[in-house]
């Protein structure tokens, strides 16, 4: 029996069905899960302090690109619109490979955990000189973050009228038998599971409608989840107009893309009529308001969206077009865009901390996530609210106002990945080094 007890925190956030905040408690980790919160709880296991401390649930990142943190703030890519920057990195992602994939995978969860992420998916769709979905998962694993990679793929080659060079897109057939064989691999369905495994086609513009469908059917079949880019621009709805001869929510509704089993990224631009058909059928939707900044895609209809009951988690998507991986920072930039949007009290500090949390979990299918309960998993962000981050602060609370953007420790089943601001589980700075390596070696 391993057990942790994080004592005298000054408030603990639990995001539980009542929204319960506990000011000067405890809260006792058992073999990965919450055994009791309360004060003056007891343990033989170890003991960390928490006093001028903030307790929350472990971030949840519902999208991600991980491959991308080795081509940050690339040349070319820095001022374009979607369609361009694709069109620029391309032919640099082709370079890649395994080692390239398990090295960026494990930078890009890194900073996620030191951000105060626990779990985050991934949205893999080139696999270009032997690279496999198995190359991030294997990062993950060492790393001990929970994992949701998504078995991503890209079937239409600017040969056939679609965006992504020849050399990077697949045979349909390969695509559909490799997902199955990463799926009976790797996806374990069961409560506390350490690793799920989706499908996810990467967007209507690089894969045929049959593959969109066929990829519904296997995920049905398999009981795993379904993930695609929706209606990030107005690029992306004109090619859905042009090409399907309708808007992104009727085209993913046609093809079977919608209900609890399905989220899409981005979905800046849904329109009234598809909130609605997201809200009835329960369809998750992946915000990523740093990266939708980036590439001037625009502001997201969260409040809509929240308001008629769409499941919305954060994504900090590929830091290549963020190009940061802070899912706090995504959490206050979410909040500060729908301020922007809809006025100053269109979105609190604590509602955005929700979505990037117990929201990001319901939207992967993890109630077992997301929320500090008896029985729930133990996935912990302690963050330090006696530094200069909150000096002054008459709520140290409304961390998203005054607070760190850098979590000082960080628990993952139980399991410390964060001690004291620094990584536990692997050599960061060794991993640093080999990161810039590679990327010195594709600029080269």
């Amino acid at each position: 029996m391993t057990e942790h007890l994080i004592r005298n925190a000054d408030t603990i956030v639990t995001m539980d069905a009542d929204r319960s905040e506990l000011v000067g408690a405890d809260i006792l980790i058992r073999d990965g899960i919450v055994a009791a919160i309360g004060p003056n709880l007891a343990t033989m296991g170890e003991v960390h302090e928490a006093r001028g401390c903030v307790v929350t649930p472990g971030l949840v990142n519902t999208h991600h690109h991980l491959y991308q943190s080795l081509t940050r703030a690339v040349p070319g890519g820095q001022d374009a619109l979607l369609f361009g920057w694709l069109k620029t990195l391309y032919p640099i992602w082709a370079r890649f490979g395994p080692e390239e994939m398990f090295v960026s995978a494990q930078i890009g969860l890194a900073e996620l955990a030191l951000s105060g992420c626990t779990l985050s998916s991934d949205h893999l769709y080139l696999y270009p000189n032997g690279a496999r979905l198995d190359d991030t998962i294997a990062a993950a694993a060492e790393l001990g973050l929970r994992f949701h990679p998504t078995r991503g793929a890209m079937s239409i080659g600017e040969s056939a009228g679609g965006l992504p060079p020849d050399r990077l897109v697949e045979g349909e057939a390969a695509i559909l038998d490799d997902m199955i064989r990463v799926v009976d691999a790797f996806h374990d369905a069961g409560e506390g599971s350490m690793c799920r495994v989706g499908l996810a086609p990467c967007s209507p513009f690089s894969v045929s409608r049959d593959l969109m469908r066929d990829a519904a059917l296997l995920a049905r079949d398999k009981g795993v989840m379904l993930h695609t880019h929706l209606a990030e621009n107005d690029e992306d709805i004109a090619y859905s107009l042009a090409q399907f001869g309708c808007r992104p929510g009727q085209y993913a509704e046609d093809l079977g893309w919608t209900g609890p089993d399905v989220w899409h990224a981005h979905c800046v631009k849904l329109d009234g009529a598809e909130i609605d058909l997201f809200a009835r059928t329960r369809t998750g939707v992946a915000h990523c308001p740093c990266s939708n900044c980036r590439l001037g895609s625009g502001i997201a209809p969260v409040r809509a969206m929240r308001d008629a009951g769409v499941p919305v988690g954060l994504g900090v998507d590929g830091s290549a077009s963020n190009d940061s991986g802070n899912l706090m920072g995504e959490a206050r930039q979410a909040m500060l865009l729908q301020r922007v949007a809809r006025g100053a009290d269109a979105m609190s500090a604590r509602e955005a901390l929700e979505i990037a949390t117990r929201g990001g979990a319901d939207v992967l299918g993890r109630p077992d996530c997301g929320r500090l309960e008896l029985g729930k998993r133990a996935d912990i962000a302690v963050w330090d609210v006696s530094g200069i981050d909150s000096a002054g602060s008459w709520d140290p609370a409304a961390l998203l106002l005054a607070g760190p953007t850098r979590v000082r420790h960080l628990f993952v089943e139980g399991r410390q990945i964060v001690r004291d601001g620094q990584i536990t589980t692997i050599d960061l700075p060794r991993m640093v080094e080999r990161q810039n390596r590679l990327a010195r070696a594709l600029m080269d």
